[in-house]
């Protein structure tokens, strides 16, 4: 087997999830990636440990969401019960065609996201992983050679995580101490948020694999201005493009996308919480150095920032402090690398993707 993909296999099991003998262990993920689950399960009898494998086919997942009317669904209480029963859950992506669910309608997915609320939430309460093994359909849709996005994956995945930690725990002080974020990009970006009292996370591949992100939660009604995020993204099998939203008190109260854009609709639509952010997130992988339109990997690619409409993680809201809660969390990016500006209650902490401690900062 590449060895590649066995340090993959073993980055999960030991250093992102940490396996323990007698640990009951589920791993999903698609035919395309059998050879990085096949190396996992390796791992796992190594160290003694209980997997069960669950196969995500999204062509039968079409076939059922093209049929199904999840307004008179109950929620699969079978599925409730293996998360339950489960300590560890290990999900590895991988694609044949990215577009394959693209002509179920949004308002289905919206739905199904509001069912299967709570089976999310159970399965944030375990040690959880979700990863990416580099499969043609998601090289192609990067526009790269199959061993050309191998490596780019692997680069990106196979690495010092320690060393990344370090890295990233530099932001991390930096806003623990803060109140507002302010971030800037052209004439097109100008938020403010609060982030008083909320817990600030450095994501160094614990949860999403690879990591390299800083990331928090806004206080829900502080968020004011207009953001463009002016990078892609794929949102229930289609790609949104040019996404611009207004925020008032927390609140969208604009939108408009390039293409698309009901699919954008249908998310702000999902529940109460879904027009109002739930993550800001600060991207400090310097090995992704390319748009993808995998935001796995793109929400981490150096000079950028993310922000997500909907859910925010339990564990970055402070004690007091409001969460926003949703069915849905949706990722999108702005571009930091030219005319734009992090601050933090007032000072510049990043110019044009460069940090307040890296060579060429200009504050």
């Amino acid at each position: 087997m590449d060895p590649r993909i066995e340090e993959h296999a073993e980055i999960i099991v030991e250093h992102s999830t940490d396996v323990q003998p007698g640990d009951q262990v589920v791993v999903s993920g698609p035919p395309e990636a059998r050879d990085l689950v096949a190396a996992v399960y390796g791992k796992l009898g190594e160290i003694g440990a209980l997997p069960v494998q669950i196969t995500q086919d999204p062509r039968a997942m079409r076939e059922y969401m093209l049929a199904v009317d999840p307004d008179e669904l109950d929620l699969p209480t079978h599925l409730q019960a293996l998360i339950d029963e489960t300590d560890v859950m290990i999900g590895i992506r991988a694609s044949s065609n990215k577009n394959e669910t693209s002509d179920v309608p949004p308002e289905k997915n919206s739905a199904m996201a509001t069912l299967h609320k709570p089976i999310s939430e159970a399965v944030m309460e375990k040690r959880w992983l979700g990863t990416q093994f580099p499969a043609t359909g998601d090289a192609q849709k990067a526009e790269m050679s199959t061993p050309a996005y191998e490596e780019f994956v692997y680069s990106a995945v196979n690495k010092d995580w320690d060393e990344q930690r370090e890295l990233q725990q530099q932001v991390v002080d930096r806003l623990e101490e803060a109140d507002e974020v302010r971030i800037v990009s052209g004439e097109t970006t100008d938020v403010t948020m609060s982030i008083a009292g909320n817990i600030v996370k450095n994501d160094y591949a614990e949860h999403n694999l690879p990591g390299g992100e800083v990331f928090t939660a806004p206080v829900p009604d502080s968020v004011e201005g207009e953001v463009l995020f002016d990078k892609p993204l794929m949102a229930q099998g289609r790609e949104i493009t040019g996404v611009r939203l207004v925020f008032e008190a927390g609140e969208v109260v604009e939108f408009e996308a390039d293409k698309n854009e009901e699919v954008l609709g249908a998310v702000l639509q999902t529940d109460e919480g879904a027009n109002r952010l739930g993550e800001l997130g600060i991207g400090m992988n310097r090995d992704i150095d390319q748009f993808t339109y995998n935001m796995l990997f793109d929400e981490k690619m150096g000079d950028t920032v993310h922000m997500a409409l909907g859910r925010a993680y339990e564990d970055t809201v402070g004690e007091g402090n409001e969460r926003n809660d949703s069915a849905m969390h949706m990722d999108m990016i702005v571009d930091m690398s030219e005319d734009s500006s992090i601050e933090v209650d007032g000072e510049v902490i990043q110019r044009d993707g460069t940090f307040w401690f890296e060579d060429g900062f200009e504050g």
